[in-house]
């Protein structure tokens, strides 16, 4: 991961209600939710959270896909993981197992379990 990417994507988190989506969406996993019942869930006006999705999926936390008429969005766990893997590369001057071991929740990896499948491709 490149540090604007990094940048970009802490960027994108610093607000509280973008903080507050992408948690939702976590939450939801592979499956997401259209924007409709991120608003619901989380009592914004559309219009409001339009403006913070677009944000989002521009700064790769989030992925969207068209299904019909609506936009599905999901949290994109592998780019998390890769900015995580981005922060600690160099922990303890690039001897990780000197470390601290990291949470288990923090274990999930991408290829390795279906915790964070890329999202498919629309049709």
């Amino acid at each position: 991961m490149e540090k604007t990417a990094a940048i970009a994507m802490f960027e994108s988190l610093s607000s509280g209600v973008r903080l507050d989506v992408y948690r939702l969406l976590v939450r939801q996993g592979k499956t997401g939710l259209v924007a409709g019942e991120i608003a619901s869930e989380l009592n914004l006006p559309a219009s409001n959270l339009s403006f913070h999705l677009k944000a989002m999926v521009h700064a790769g936390v989030l992925t969207v896909a068209q299904e019909g008429r609506y936009m599905r969005y999901r949290a994109d766990l592998a780019q998390m993981l890769d900015l995580i893997a981005y922060l600690t590369e160099e922990c303890c001057e690039g001897n990780p197992e000197q470390c601290l071991p990291l949470p288990s929740s923090l274990s999930c990896s991408p290829s390795e379990s279906a915790c964070c499948p890329k999202p498919e491709e629309p049709r």
